[in-house]
């Protein structure tokens, strides 16, 4: 069976891009990784001794520390998003319409957590510095159950869905296909296996459990299937076909 067809156009682009994103995928999902577990919560059920309460006036004694995570976070979903437009470029036409829904999805995941670390790095932040708390409460990132959390949840579950749009695109495409479509497909199930069972035990009291739970589990995913995929981009230098 012929698993290869040329791309026309800029095969080697597609090639060189591919790549470098899933590297850098891996790599920067890792980092961001890091640096959020050194950064322990300061509410919520997973909170250490020291805990802040509502209204979190407290939080400008954090600053700039527990803000250094999120900047990692944006460089890492820009990648994200840049990781899927070459998986969509180097799938194969019967295949893209999967690989499309993917990128549709990353996008709408990545848009949403995008604006959500933004907002706390450029409002946030120079509010509790200028003095000026009026509604911060609801937004900031130690409130265990505030808008924060909430947008994180939206994006790191949609992203688990743009996750399983990938797995009939790398199906079939050896072990390594084999692999990436397992990983992708196991993401999803555990992530919805999460946040039924967190819904289910905690109800609305659920605080950010789900959260630290989605995002574990996307964060791992993507450091698997960044360095899976830039072996699978190194070894095609074709679009996949079948």
């Amino acid at each position: 069976m012929n698993i290869q067809e040329p791309v026309e156009n800029q095969p080697n682009a597609i090639r060189t891009v591919g790549m470098l994103s899933s590297l850098s995928l891996a790599l920067m999902t890792l980092l961001t990784l890091a640096m959020a577990i050194a950064t322990p919560p300061l509410s919520g059920p997973f909170a250490a001794a020291h805990r802040m309460s509502y209204p979190y006036s407290e939080a400008i004694s954090r600053f700039p520390r527990d803000y250094y995570w999120m900047y990692a976070a944006l460089v890492m979903i820009l990648i994200y998003v840049v990781y899927m437009v070459s998986i969509d470029c180097w799938t194969s036409p019967e295949r893209k319409i999967f690989s499309r829904i993917a990128l549709v999805l990353a996008v709408m995941a990545a848009g949403i957590i995008f604006v959500d670390y933004f907002l706390q790095l450029a409002v946030i932040q120079p509010s509790l510095l200028n003095g000026e708390p009026d509604g911060i409460a609801l937004l900031i990132q130690y409130n265990p159950h505030g808008v924060f959390i909430a947008l994180e949840e939206a994006g790191y579950l949609l992203m688990a869905v743009s996750l399983l749009a990938l797995v009939p695109v790398f199906a079939g495409l050896g072990r390594s296909g084999a692999v990436l479509s397992g990983m992708a497909l196991l993401s999803f199930m555990v992530a919805v296996v999460a946040w039924v069972w967190i819904s289910i035990s905690f109800g609305i009291s659920r605080e950010y459990r789900f959260e630290v739970a989605v995002i574990s589990i996307d964060f791992i995913a993507l450091i698997m299937l960044g360095t899976l995929s830039f072996g699978l981009f190194r070894s095609y230098g074709c679009k996949p076909s079948r």
